[in-house]
């Protein structure tokens, strides 16, 4: 399996060797559907902004199992985790050297942004014996509670529904592992889970759409 990290590292390594992110002073040409302007209040994120659709997706529409969606997601949570990587409480290799030096007025900037995207459709599916087994393992840790039924999450807890599984059960795993540690709970939740129950469930979550 390829590890996330270093392929991120990889492709902004080529993104930044053959000159295809941006400059500070460029523009995007007319049309682009990730165009951000000299007009745009992101003027101050918008090379950054740049490095992130080479992994995230345009507009931050990712389309890699492993690499999270984040066109969509709730915008504090993402605020927080960005925080977090500049602090050193969530650990990344790739994430931690790019907002090392982003002050804090930018992190809410890249937060927003993301935000303001629409969150790209996915198509996963799950039978319905997975699904009602990750249904009962959803409702006994109680997870709607701060995901809400919608699983498309509130303020400081992300959007779940339609998330790639492959990330999903990958986060999930670092938790249960205690790789990812800004998130007591999680830990202790995904502590009791099985690997077939943490794929269920991460198979559920991919392949949710709420009535």
């Amino acid at each position: 399996m390829i590890n996330m990290e270093k392929y991120c590292l990889v492709l902004i390594m080529l993104t930044l060797f053959t000159n295809t992110t941006l400059a500070t002073d460029e523009k995007l040409s007319p049309g682009s559907s990730s165009e951000i302007t000299e007009q745009d209040e992101y003027i101050s994120v918008r090379k950054t902004l740049q490095t992130c659709f080479t992994c995230h997706g345009d507009k931050g529409a990712s389309t890699i199992g492993m690499v999270p969606i984040l066109g969509g997601q709730e915008f504090y949570y993402m605020y927080v985790q960005l925080k977090d990587m500049k602090k050193g409480l969530r650990a990344s290799s790739v994430m931690s050297p790019i907002v090392a030096g982003i002050k804090k007025e930018d992190l809410k900037l890249m937060a927003q942004y993301f935000s303001e995207q629409p969150w790209p459709k996915t198509n996963y599916s799950i039978d319905s014996k997975r699904a009602k087994a990750a249904r009962l393992i959803l409702s006994a840790g109680q997870c709607t509670v701060c995901h809400l039924a919608t699983l498309k999450g509130n303020s400081r807890v992300p959007r779940l529904s339609n998330q790639h599984p492959e990330y999903l059960k990958n986060t999930m795993n670092d938790f249960k592992n205690n790789i990812r540690k800004n998130a007591p709970a999680m830990t202790s939740l995904f502590k009791t889970l099985n690997e077939q129950e943490i794929q269920d469930v991460s198979d559920y979550l991919g392949s949710f759409n709420a009535k």
